[in-house]
């Protein structure tokens, strides 16, 4: 791998396999004087990966591996935003950060590769297809460095996600190995540049304290305002990759001001904590511009939700008006009788039909239910089936007693629109009739 080759030249980390060769050699239970069996190397290795892939925050080693950090800051190069593509930059970081969510990369891989990207950008002028193919090289470069051998993506998952997202760019290995070469000579062979997202995780283990107070109140679960502190300090810290002016801090700094701001939004006081100044090394003074910055980000976030909450209750009530105006339309029964001509001599016997109906829209109108017009469109089959038999009970005597052999049409219109009617036919040999309603027509 690069990075292997990376370490060698650079003097810096030793490779796996130097690692392991050490610890034979200097463990007592692994030195070949010591050796009884093929087993017991792989114990001791397994015991000692075991330990180095726990939380590091949370070991033995945190304040010396903090220190280390620290002291590697200070040797990160001056950025100076000089890059002719800087307004692209936005762009870039969407994309590399849509990549390493759809990888699963850890927030260290992906800050590192923004940050190499920002650094060769403000270095060098570049076309655009070039920088797509940089981006990705970074991507990959930040996952090795970061990630385990089978959490790196591979050139075919790349591939997919550009053209997922209408990248017009084929990546092939030759040129993805070519430019990881020239990413690795411009950075002299060290990727280890700390960012923020290096230091968060060891300020968040005490970013609460048990003497901290929430809105004056005493804090009652610690473990359920860390779950949400920490969800606050990861939106800033990816704010804080947005904009390229919080390059001019420090990554620590940075990550300590993501504490600070989160703690200020949930309103635990004090807002800043002598703990946390030991640990970080940062007092107030020191974090105020940074918090700052934060917060107006967050407010303005803040605004840009309100007002997209706000069209979207306007919406809601303008759609709420056309209905309840397409729901006060006028119920009409209109009886139309057949051409067969004696039945004009039946007028009165005619009259006797609209008890029937009258019971038919009592009937609909108890087993609705107001204001809800899929409830009707919900009905079973066995009550329409009920009311059609009761129906059809109710109107064979009297339909009986007319000298009549052709059938009358009965019509239920509705001024609604189209899509709203709900038709139901009854049919039998002396009545037939097709109704077409609105759910809802009949609430009272």
């Amino acid at each position: 791998m690069l990075i292997s080759g990376a370490r060698e030249a650079g003097g810096g980390r030793r490779g796996p396999a130097e690692t392991a060769a050490g610890l034979r050699a200097t463990c007592p239970v692994c030195s070949p004087s010591q050796q009884s069996g093929p087993s017991l190397p792989d114990l001791c290795l397994d015991g000692k990966k075991k330990r180095m892939e726990e939380q590091w925050w949370k070991g033995e080693l945190a304040a010396d591996i903090h220190q280390t950090l620290r002291t590697k800051e200070l040797k990160l190069p001056v950025y100076k935003a000089h890059s002719p593509q800087i307004g692209m930059r936005r762009y870039f970081i969407d994309l590399l950060t849509v990549f390493s969510n759809r990888c699963n990369l850890c927030p260290t891989a992906r800050h590192l590769a923004i940050y190499l990207l920002d650094l060769f950008m403000d270095r060098y002028d570049t076309t655009v297809k070039q920088l797509h193919i940089i981006s990705f090289a970074c991507l990959l470069l930040a996952s090795k460095f970061e990630e385990k051998e089978d959490k790196v993506p591979k050139l075919e998952h790349l591939n997919n996600l550009a053209y997922m997202c209408n990248v017009n760019v084929v990546l092939n290995k030759k040129d993805l190995l070519r430019m990881e070469m020239l990413l690795l000579e411009n950075f002299n062979w060290n990727l280890c540049l700390p960012t923020p997202a290096h230091y968060i995780d060891y300020y968040l283990y005490v970013s609460i304290g048990e003497n901290d107070l929430h809105n004056g109140w005493p804090i009652t679960s610690l473990t359920k305002i860390k779950d949400f502190l920490e969800k606050y300090a990861y939106y800033f810290l990816d704010f804080s990759v947005q904009d390229h002016t919080f390059l001019y801090f420090r990554p620590s700094l940075i990550a300590a001001a993501c504490v600070c701001a989160s703690r200020i939004c949930m309103q635990i006081s004090p807002a800043w904590t002598t703990q946390l100044e030991l640990l970080t090394c940062y007092s107030w003074e020191h974090l105020a511009q940074c918090i700052e910055m934060m917060l107006i980000y967050y407010e303005n976030d803040i605004k840009e939700a309100s007002n997209i909450k706000k069209q979207v209750t306007i919406q809601h009530q303008e759609q709420d008006a056309v209905g309840n105006v397409s729901h006060q339309a006028t119920t009409q029964v209109l009886f139309q009788q057949s051409s067969y001509h004696p039945l004009a001599q039946h007028s009165a016997t005619l009259s006797q039909f609209q008890s029937p109906v009258q019971d038919l829209c009592s009937a609909y109108r108890d087993s609705l239910q107001p204001h809800r017009p899929s409830s009707l469109l919900a009905g079973s089959a066995d009550s329409s089936l009920h009311s059609c038999a009761a129906l059809q009970a109710s109107l064979r005597p009297s339909a009986q007693a007319l000298p009549i052999q052709m059938p009358i049409a009965l019509q239920v219109a509705l001024g609604t629109e189209p899509k709203d009617y709900i038709s139901t036919a009854y049919g039998s040999s002396y009545f037939s009739g097709h109704h077409s309603y609105a759910a809802g027509c009949f609430d009272g």
